[in-house]
């Protein structure tokens, strides 16, 4: 049974949640003590984090960053709040997805479902879990991707989008065919969302000096470029 933290300080909301997602055999969990967050993720360990924007003592954004700070647990935003920042803001703190409230509770279900099928499944499959990639070397089972400049950590999402590129390198990959892969099924899904993905994924490989290998093909997607092939 995967755990899911659900950080929702409308206890009509949190309960509704909570019944409707343990019917699918969920474990849900909530938070007792907004100013303790992170004391009470460490100790619930969840699989997945659920949270909304505003809440007691700090907002979302702020809980977003210090758990992404320690851990590469999927999380998924539900908020009321709309506008086209708030969500470029989630992602920019490495969320890996957003809901906007009130919303259809099928949409939630089938996000949570994508997000833990993507995370889980992937993790444990029985690929190779390293890969060498214009002078650095991929760890897929740990998230990181590590050459003489340093060693940075990806997000699933940013990992997975990376992964998928690095299989078809020197091919243009369409948009599409990322959103497809990446969350399932595109009716949920932004495209704006995964423009912010690769943005996120691009600037952290700039931080060890390869981000200029994942190039953005206008009209069509992006490619992940071969060492060699770069003029």
């Amino acid at each position: 049974m995967f755990k899911l933290l659900l950080i929702e300080d409308d206890a009509t909301l949190f309960n509704e949640v909570k019944e409707r997602l343990s019917g699918w055999s969920y474990d849900v969990y909530g938070i007792t003590d907004f100013a303790q967050v992170m004391q009470e993720f460490t100790a619930t360990k969840p699989d997945l984090v659920i949270i909304d924007i505003q809440l007691p003592k700090f907002d979302g954004f702020h809980w977003c960053r210090m758990i992404r700070s320690h851990s590469s647990v999927p999380i998924l935003f539900l908020s009321s709040r709309d506008h086209p920042s708030d969500m470029v803001m989630a992602m920019q703190l490495g969320a890996d997805d957003f809901i906007q409230k009130p919303f259809h509770f099928d949409v939630l279900i089938a996000k949570i479902q994508a997000m833990l099928r993507r995370v889980y499944d992937y993790s444990s499959d029985s690929q190779i879990e390293l890969k060498t990639w214009c002078g650095a070397t991929v760890d897929y089972q740990k998230n990181t991707i590590a050459n003489d400049a340093g060693s940075i950590e990806l997000t699933k999402n940013e990992m997975f989008i990376l992964r998928e590129l690095i299989n078809q390198k020197n091919k243009i990959v369409t948009r599409e065919a990322l959103i497809k892969s990446l969350w399932d099924d595109e009716r949920f899904v932004s495209d704006n969302t995964l423009t912010v993905n690769v943005n996120r994924l691009r600037k952290k490989l700039d931080e060890i000096g390869i981000g200029h290998f994942i190039e953005t093909k206008v009209g069509q997607g992006y490619m992940a470029a071969d060492e060699a092939q770069l003029p």
